[in-house]
């Protein structure tokens, strides 16, 4: 069946500034080649469950949550190469019965034979640890009946002795998954744009003549919309700052959140980061006006409260909406045209990663020197042709796709030369 759309999108390759962020963000996706391992990990994880007497027959639902279920995973926190995953596992009434720390012991028996390099009872799921750096979260749930659809209690339990402290916790992970999609809508040029240039640094050829209508089949697995794109750019700054930090981050389903909230389909790349950010803040200050944490539940559900385990103070909140202002501030001064080229990838290096951001500019060179080859154009936003800068560039792209000599770039030309 054919499926119509009210939005198409903007292409972020088409400005200088969202060009080189959406590069970043393709330098953090989850891998076309891992995310079709991932969806068969979870299957293979509730198949090998199932077959243990254990959870044989007591499996009611198992279902991704978190970014796999909005598709806005990337790396992990503080790494280039590590992915996180989560799942749901509906339990049956034999658990029913059982506390939270039970409930979690039982999962890590059950588990302890599956072929991965490790597995780590935490205090809300198992985690699996797999040799090529991806990790699997299992989080037991007992459904809560009279609620919404897959409203559960999942289990709180640090361990290894019970606690006062061990307790169920209320969720609905798969209503603000569906609630998330409701309020970003797929933008069709923006996700076909950007599924081609993901498959093309994969290595694959994606269809070049691709119908908009296709697109949701075409881009199953990939960012849809640019509200979930600026979302996995404010996750990766928030990895960048707090890398060496030992204690609790900004959760990402609260940042999932506040990208849901004000998602505004037909946005540049970086007016909707700036726009997510300002949400945030807005709302940390108002917390903080009153001396309040502040409080974001699950739209859906209110008693999933999603910063129940962070912040932990008003400084700390304050902390991170000063991180904000900052990468809103640096984004702002590049959409007026306030900062020169070596300044630009500076800060964008210290904002997002220099590997990432070294490869995004790798990427963008071998695509414009395939391009010339290829006797192809690629243009400016007002209508000059853009050369990545051999200065900001490491590596053997950096000579292959020297820019002629012009006059030196204006800030308005971002990273390039314009010609």
């Amino acid at each position: 069946m054919t499926t119509q759309f009210a939005f198409n999108g903007l292409n972020p390759f088409d400005d200088p500034l969202d060009r080189i962020l959406a590069e970043i963000a393709l330098s953090i996706q989850l891998p076309p080649s891992l995310h079709d391992k991932a969806a068969g990990r979870y299957e293979a994880v509730r198949t090998f469950l199932e077959d243990t007497v254990a959870f044989r027959d007591q499996i009611e639902h198992f279902y991704p949550q978190g970014s796999m279920a909005i598709d806005a995973t990337i790396s992990n926190r503080g790494t280039d190469d590590e992915y996180d995953l989560d799942v749901v596992s509906q339990l049956g009434g034999r658990f029913r019965s059982m506390t939270p720390l039970d409930i979690l012991k039982e999962l890590e028996k059950a588990l302890a034979d599956y072929p991965v390099q490790r597995i780590r009872r935490q205090t809300r799921c198992v985690t699996l640890y797999y040799a090529d750096k991806m990790h699997l979260d299992v989080t037991p749930a007992l459904r809560n009946f009279g609620t919404r659809e897959r409203e559960s209690f999942i289990t709180h339990a640090k361990g290894p002795q019970p606690s006062a402290a061990d307790r169920f916790v209320d969720m609905n992970a798969y209503g603000f998954a569906e609630w998330y999609h409701a309020r970003t809508p797929v933008e069709a040029r923006m996700a076909e744009e950007f599924h081609r240039r993901w498959r093309d640094l994969d290595g694959l050829r994606f269809r070049a003549e691709a119908e908009v209508d296709d697109v949701p089949d075409q881009a199953d697995f990939v960012v849809k919309n640019t509200a979930t794109l600026a979302l996995q750019l404010i996750k990766r700054f928030r990895n960048i700052i707090y890398a060496g930090y030992a204690g609790r981050i900004p959760p990402s389903v609260m940042l999932s959140f506040y990208a849901g909230r004000a998602a505004q389909p037909n946005t540049a790349l970086s007016a909707m980061v700036i726009r997510i950010s300002k949400w945030i803040i807005a709302d940390i200050e108002n917390a903080s006006l009153y001396g309040k944490n502040l409080h974001v539940a699950n739209p859906v559900c209110d008693d999933d409260v999603f910063t129940d385990r962070w912040p932990e103070s008003v400084d700390q909140q304050n902390e991170f909406a000063r991180h904000l202002r900052a990468l809103v501030d640096g984004l702002e001064k590049m959409r007026q045209g306030e900062m020169f080229p070596d300044d630009m990838m500076e800060w964008l290096r210290r904002i997002f990663g220099d590997r990432v951001v070294t490869r995004a500019a790798e990427n963008i060179a071998a695509e414009v020197g395939g391009a010339i080859q290829k006797s192809q154009q690629l243009y400016g936003r007002r209508g000059g042709l853009v050369l990545p800068k051999p200065s900001i560039i490491t590596g053997t792209a950096a000579t292959s796709v020297a820019a002629p000599t012009v006059a030196a770039a204006k800030p308005h030309t971002f990273f390039g030369k314009k010609i």
